[in-house]
């Protein structure tokens, strides 16, 4: 897979990237406060051996700074140690040893890394701690998933009647619907915010600004600045809404996926514009709950992006038999919110030839044509950095690069504000990786064992190539690619969820037996993808991985199986993946 991907577009010569996306994990150690997850004592509260032992996890407490897509600027600084020691002073002068700018999920990875590595760090923010992913992306758009997924399953009569059950009409509330969006974000937010309190780290609220070589400044513009010194400083602003010009978003007719997530109304007919993975789960919410979607797409097939035979089979499953019409090949030149009475107007045009389409009247347009960094303000001239089409440019260790293709001493930038791949878990995996360089281990991420998924029902994941990718490789480089396939309808499991449509798919080199992609659609798959991206940045092949043990009946058996459908050619042989007895 591309560390950025290419979705739909409204209006001509814009690239974009998928939303980003946020795992969640709860283990008891400091490395479980990782994307948007949580530590025991940032849950419960910390009693007095618990405040021992976070102590004990650093002498030093960490801070982080952000200026992610705020409009609100603060200069307020919240207490974020457990006592009043906030940790050791930094050796070298400095206020700070590590100071993050955005306190999103990337932000938060790298402070709370930083902080098992021993660093004094500082966080600061000028919206709300979580940024995009816990306030207005991953997090309240999975709750609104969740609704949508049980509405399915109990619209669904026939497949009621699978199970021998008889339910009456299923209905719902819709402000309790965008209730419990708001509350799932409200809670992960404040479980953020007392994790980081809990470790010690310093939350800074206000506009982050970089004045100079490890120098920035935080606040409200006018309304008194401070001026911190850090050894090393992390850029993790995130991003922004893509809205192409011709589109007037009014935010109750026109809007984005921001405005969405509140669900202030469910429209009887809305256009979405952009069928990649935005545009994807938002159809599969507005469908369960009763409205008709139109796909706006730039290019002439729905679901850029995506492996073409999953997207094939993903639109035979969740687009066709749903009342979900499409135009592609289009672009949405021009849309104007409904007003006296009128609706919406949108006018299209043919891609490439720009000739007029004809116009729709809906009820409401949602743009879903990805998104944009944010990094204005940040101050990059005072350092000598020009963003690239809004992206801050950096090195493959994140390093921040200067107008000369010089590398900027101690500066890195993470995240959707970089560009190189627009997933809440892969600005973390970045911070993490940055932090491990800056105390002296040299580390880089494989972008390539970055997964990906799509939550609609059911679910789409992903990750390294897709199949087109993998044989032009192959071309460039003179290997041969392989693909395997394995079903869900041969899955146990899924047989007695009743929700065997699915298919996974294995990319590899049969001389060596690398993994070079897997791609999943069905039950569960976000979940499954995880034993693919492992074993790719683990550098584990295939003919090592069939031996892996899953139990059984579980999904887990669809990668079981299709791991061991590999041919691998061993020192001049063919290994077939071993078969065993038993039902799969």
């Amino acid at each position: 897979m591309q560390s950025a991907m290419t979705m739909s577009l409204a209006s001509p010569s814009l690239t974009i990237a998928p939303r980003s996306d946020c795992s969640s994990s709860t283990f008891l150690t400091s490395r479980s406060l990782r994307f948007c997850g949580l530590k025991r004592e940032a849950i419960f509260g910390l009693n007095s051996s618990h405040s021992a032992a976070a102590r004990l996890v650093s002498s030093s407490s960490a801070a982080v700074f952000s200026s992610s897509s705020s409009k609100q600027r603060l200069n307020l600084k919240v207490s974020a140690s457990v006592s009043n020691d906030n940790g050791t002073p930094s050796k070298e002068g400095f206020d700070y040893d590590l100071v993050i700018i955005g306190a999103g999920v990337g932000g938060h990875g790298a402070a709370l890394h930083a902080v098992e590595k021993g660093l004094k760090t500082a966080i600061i923010e000028g919206d709300v701690v979580g940024g995009t992913c816990v306030n207005r992306g991953c997090v309240p758009s999975k709750a609104l998933l969740a609704v949508s997924g049980r509405m399915r399953e109990l619209q669904n009569e026939h497949h009621m009647k699978a199970f021998g059950l008889q339910v009456a009409a299923a209905g719902y509330d819709r402000q309790g619907v965008a209730d419990h969006a708001n509350n799932l974000a409200s809670k992960i937010r404040n479980n953020l915010t007392n994790s980081m309190k809990a470790l010690g780290v310093d939350i800074l609220m206000g506009a982050g600004t970089v004045l100079g070589p490890q120098k920035v400044k935080y606040g409200k513009a006018g309304a008194g600045e401070t001026v911190i010194t850090a050894k090393y400083i992390i850029i993790a602003t995130g991003s922004i809404p893509l809205v192409p010009k011709g589109i007037e978003v009014d935010g109750k007719t026109v809007i984005t996926s921001d405005h969405a997530l509140k669900l202030e109304f469910v429209p009887e007919w809305i256009a979405i514009v952009g069928s990649g993975y935005i545009g994807l789960e938002f159809s599969d919410v507005y469908t369960a709950l009763g409205s008709e979607v139109t796909f706006i797409e730039a290019l002439d097939q729905l679901m850029p992006g995506f492996d073409p035979e999953i997207g094939k089979l993903a639109q035979r499953v969740l687009i066709n038999p749903r009342k979900i019409d499409s135009h592609t090949g289009v672009f949405a030149s021009k849309i104007t919110p409904a007003k006296d009475g009128k609706p919406v107007i949108i006018e299209l045009i043919d891609a490439k030839t720009r000739e007029p389409k004809g116009t729709l009247e809906v009820d409401a347009a949602l743009i879903a044509t990805g998104r944009a960094p944010f990094t204005e303000g940040l101050g990059l001239e005072n350092i000598n950095v020009q963003t690239q089409r809004g992206f801050i440019p950096v090195d493959e260790r994140m390093q921040v690069i200067d107008a000369d293709g010089k590398l900027v001493p101690h500066l890195y930038c993470i995240g959707d504000a970089n560009g190189k791949m627009m997933l809440a878990h892969a600005a973390s995996a970045q911070g993490i990786s940055v932090v491990e360089q800056v105390t002296g281990k040299d580390h880089i991420l494989n972008h390539l064992s970055v997964p990906a998924a799509c939550f609609t029902h059911p679910e789409i994941s992903m990750v390294g190539l897709t199949e087109p990718q993998a044989r032009e490789k192959g071309e460039k480089e003179g290997f041969e690619v392989s693909v395997a396939k394995t079903s869900f309808k041969a899955n146990t499991k899924a047989l007695a969820e009743n929700e065997a449509e699915g298919l996974a798919k294995l990319i590899y080199r049969p001389d060596n037996g690398e993994i070079l992609g897997v791609h999943i659609f069905g039950l569960h798959a976000a979940d499954l993808i995880h034993e693919a991206s492992n074993a790719i940045a683990m550098g584990t092949h295939i003919q090592d991985i069939k031996f892996a043990v899953h139990a059984h009946p579980t999904l887990s058996e669809v990668l079981d199986e299709l791991f061991k459908a590999a041919r691998v050619e061993v020192n001049g042989s063919i290994r077939v993946g071993m078969q065993f007895a038993g039902h799969t």
